[in-house]
């Protein structure tokens, strides 16, 4: 049946935690896919007053999305800016630092360390689903530095993934997405977009495509790729006269920093398995509808995976790999102590504390 399985794969991998901010459940289902490609990370601890959540959904391929999982987060931690509270442009530059760190050996070396097969006559990598517990040490020293050898040349890998992370830090959520993978914020129980999706027809998108030599057709960039932003798929970032973000395909995120309040309820993260079966306020709407009568947030996740699932691969939807992510809020929501955290790229200026619903669907 192609990359459709006889039968969906319906075991699901849940994961609950929180702290004394918030509290978290996840859920993961290959579905009928034939293989599972997304990945997750959830750290409600990033440091001691941060937390951390992102999907990363992976096409062409498994790997880039797992080595998104592992090595983002840890990015966000060591850039400078984040010392400074300027948390959205450390977590941008984490969005890059993605496709320089799967450059050369050392890149080629992790990918295929997370990979569990490697085609030795055109080097790709693919690779289990894999993603971060909350327990493992996040924090460790790496420099990354530039190693010789027989993959010294090698380039980055032709498949990538969508990356979709929100950091919690006092009453701010910072939202950075690329690709499809979507962001939305529960406030009074109306669903507001957090992230954009990033799809060649958007006027910005299909710009930039244009000038870096890209071109569209039936909806995909060079006539393959569905996204326009996306971490990996560096054969549409090869132009060397341009700079990253201005690619044929970038990983430079939008970032949204909103101020959160006691109308807030939750937030949630899911891969567009899930967002091309409901709308943002659908799903928001079955959540609350669920958490009358279930406490447990994994659960909730699990309920709305099968729920998409399609009963057959006759028309698409439903037939994706589903990854859904809630982050609830504990309450009171405390004031941050300070404005100056406020990212400079936010787009969150309405005087009336409403979110920035960036797009609607």
């Amino acid at each position: 049946m192609g990359i459709y399985l006889s039968s969906p794969k319906t075991d699901k991998s849940s994961e609950d935690g929180e702290n004394d901010k918030v509290r978290y459940g996840l859920s993961s289902m290959q579905g009928w896919r034939a293989t599972m490609e997304d990945a997750h990370a959830a750290f409600p601890d990033l440091d001691v007053a941060t937390s951390f959540f992102g999907v990363y959904d992976g096409h062409g391929g498994k790997v880039v999305a797992k080595f998104c999982a592992k090595f983002l987060h840890q990015q966000v931690l060591k850039h400078e800016a984040y010392a400074a509270g300027d948390i959205g442009s450390s977590v941008q530059r984490a969005f890059f630092r993605m496709d320089e760190m799967m450059r050369g050996q050392k890149g080629w070396r992790e990918l295929a360390v997370l990979g569990d097969k490697i085609n030795k006559f055109t080097g790709m990598i693919e690779g289990l689903i894999w993603s971060p517990r909350g327990g493992d040490n996040h924090d460790q020293p790496d420099d990354w530095p530039f190693e010789e050898g027989p993959h010294s040349d090698f380039s980055g890998p032709t498949s990538g993934c969508t990356a979709c992370v929100a950091v919690i830090r006092n009453n701010q959520v910072i939202v950075a997405n690329a690709g499809d993978s979507r962001c939305v914020i529960s406030r009074k129980g109306q669903a507001y977009n957090l992230s954009r999706d990033h799809k060649p027809d958007l006027e910005a998108e299909k710009e930039r495509i244009l000038k870096a030599g890209g071109f569209i057709h039936a909806g995909r960039v060079n006539g393959s790729l569905n996204l326009s932003r996306a971490i990996g798929d560096m054969e549409f970032k090869q132009n060397k006269f341009l700079p990253a973000e201005k690619q044929i395909v970038t990983a430079n995120p939008d970032i949204n920093t909103v101020e959160l309040c006691d109308d807030d309820d939750f937030i949630v993260l899911a891969c567009d398995g899930i967002w091309d079966c409901m709308s943002s306020q659908q799903l928001v709407d079955f959540v609350h509808e669920q958490l009358q009568s279930e406490n447990k947030l994994s659960a909730v996740c699990e309920r709305v995976l099968d729920r998409c699932l399609a009963p057959s691969t006759a028309n698409g939807e439903g037939c994706d790999n589903m990854t859904m992510i809630i982050v609830q809020f504990k309450k009171p929501i405390q004031p941050s102590s300070s404005g100056s955290e406020q990212s400079t790229q936010s787009r969150s200026t309405d005087t009336d504390s409403k979110p920035e619903e960036i797009e609607s669907k």
